[in-house]
């Protein structure tokens, strides 16, 4: 059997897989369109995959190293990729062309012979090109996904076996007609029936015209006899039906390979599309450091929001940080300063992390999520049924009914809608609540009473392990200019809404 696993080191990915919970929250609140869009370059195909691919995380290190290998082999070869990849994109388009297709519970045996037959004689040439770029491309690929993948094609696809399909291939266009056996039952009724390989032919063909011939007993049907048509055609079915199964079941097995190499190289095909966008933009990236999920880690350089990056165009400013062995990130500053960009960015990191890609950064070390979830301010419900701040209470329910131990929690001016002292008691809570059951939480905020709270009071949770939030702030320089860094720093008590009113009003 031929398997791809370039995706998994022990299995093929499952495509028919549900996307998980909130996945459109977290493409919406990430702006992960412009990612997805970046990665297809219009290819609806590519699209779909590098989607599911990048919201299904991994939560081993181990797979998301075995791929970051694959990723940086593809990087390092993406003509020979894109090779690879027209292999099965010519399959399918020779079996639309063609109109190959078979259907074993619906079609008589002749019918599933044919066009399995006409499947397998269609992909020779197709495996005899992949078992060429195995053999002279192999020792170009370092990770062990491809290593094993040559390895394999080279000793399913040699010489000795693609000469016998093709042989078989011939063989099961009957040039001399069927020969079947069968014998009497019960009533004289015919009974195991079997197809059988026709006697190689002796002699030349003078000592075959001349020779005696053994005694034949025939039966001719008229041209018209459609009853006995069909019956001799019932007939043949009987004698043909395991060899078509059997040669279904070979077809079914190299178009499922086909497929499923289509399907994982259409991720790589992906990434090696935003390695190329990223390199024209001068934008940095990085192959990051996973630690398991237990731990706190947290350490970055040169991190950026990548889809505002591709969205503008241009490369974008950087922040570095230190937040190893802290639960909880706390990030206040001025308004415009770069916060929910920032948060946005961390969110990103650790998702693509997972999906066993290079994150928009210098350098980036973490540790895994269990899942990532994103609250972020709404606009006001359209349809006027409920409020800004009863809309955001539901949505945080249905993330705790959710969320379980070593999940990530990003949460953007969540409980603002109401006045600063209920908001401020409400975040206290929940983020106690979550903090309490393992969760990690990266929260931007303009409530300063529930910032000062934790600074001055902390947090008391009934958990092993202490509470240790992280202060950071969005620089703003004295002339009230937005730096867009992010710095550690003590909780500001206003947003400095003035230099906006400044900026739009003063002439």
């Amino acid at each position: 059997m031929m398997k791809v696993f370039f995706l998994y080191p022990d299995r093929d990915f499952d495509s028919s897989q549900e996307l998980p919970p909130f996945w459109e929250t977290l493409t919406q609140d990430l702006g992960l369109e412009t990612l997805f869009s970046t990665m297809a370059r219009g290819d609806k195909f590519v699209y779909q995959v590098v989607q599911k691919v990048i919201l299904t995380s991994l939560e081993d290190s181990s797979d998301i190293l075995y791929r970051q290998e694959i990723l940086k082999d593809c990087l390092n070869h993406p003509e020979l990729i894109q090779e690879l990849y027209r292999i099965p994109l010519e399959f399918l388009d020779r079996k639309r062309k063609q109109w190959l297709w078979f259907s074993p519970r619906h079609s008589s045996p002749s019918l599933i012979l044919s066009g399995a037959r006409q499947l397998l004689e269609s992909s020779l040439d197709l495996l005899r090109t992949l078992r060429r770029i195995a053999e002279e491309k192999a020792e170009n690929f370092l990770s062990q996904g491809f290593q094993r993948f040559f390895s394999m094609i080279r000793q399913e696809l040699d010489d000795e076996y693609l000469a016998l399909v093709e042989t078989h291939v011939k063989n099961l266009r009957f040039p001399g007609g069927v020969l079947l056996s069968a014998q009497l039952g019960k009533g004289n009724e015919g009974t195991g029936y079997l197809l059988r390989k026709p006697n190689p032919q002796r002699g030349n063909w003078i000592s075959r015209i001349f020779s005696e011939k053994s005694p034949v007993y025939s039966f001719s049907l008229h041209p018209r006899d459609e009853s006995g048509a069909r019956i001799l055609s019932e007939l043949r079915d009987r004698g043909l039906a395991r060899v078509a199964n059997s040669v279904a079941q070979a077809a079914e097995h190299i178009e499922s390979f086909f497929h499923v190499l289509r399907w994982e190289l259409a991720f790589y095909i992906g990434c090696i599309n935003l390695q190329e966008r990223l390199r024209q933009l001068n934008a940095p990236f990085a192959f990051p450091i996973p630690y398991p999920a237990p731990e706190r880690h947290l350490n970055f350089s040169g991190l950026y929001d990548l889809c505002l990056a591709l969205s503008m165009g241009k490369r974008l400013v950087g922040n570095q940080l230190d937040a190893d062995d802290r639960n909880l990130l706390v990030i206040t500053g001025p308004n415009k300063g770069g916060k929910t960009t920032f948060l946005r960015s961390l969110g990103q990191a650790q998702l693509l992390m997972q999906a066993g890609m290079f994150v928009p950064a210098e350098t980036f070390s973490a540790n895994l999520s269990s899942g990532i979830y994103t609250h972020f301010l709404r606009e006001e419900d359209k349809s006027m049924e409920r409020g800004k701040f009863e809309e955001e209470l539901q949505r945080m329910a249905q993330i705790v009914d959710r969320v379980k131990a070593n999940s990530l929690v990003l949460m953007n001016e969540s409980f603002s809608a109401t006045n600063e002292r209920e908001g401020s008691e409400i975040a206290t809570q929940v983020v106690s609540a979550l903090l309490a059951s393992r969760v990690k939480v990266y929260y931007v905020t303009h409530l300063y009473e529930f910032t000062r709270r934790i600074q001055e009071e902390g947090i008391s949770v009934p958990t092993s392990s202490p509470i240790s939030p992280l202060f950071l702030v969005a620089e703003r320089l004295s002339d009230g200019t937005r730096t867009y860094r992010i710095l550690e720093g003590k909780p500001l008590e206003t947003s400095y809404g003035e230099d906006l009113y400044q900026k739009v009003f003063s002439t």
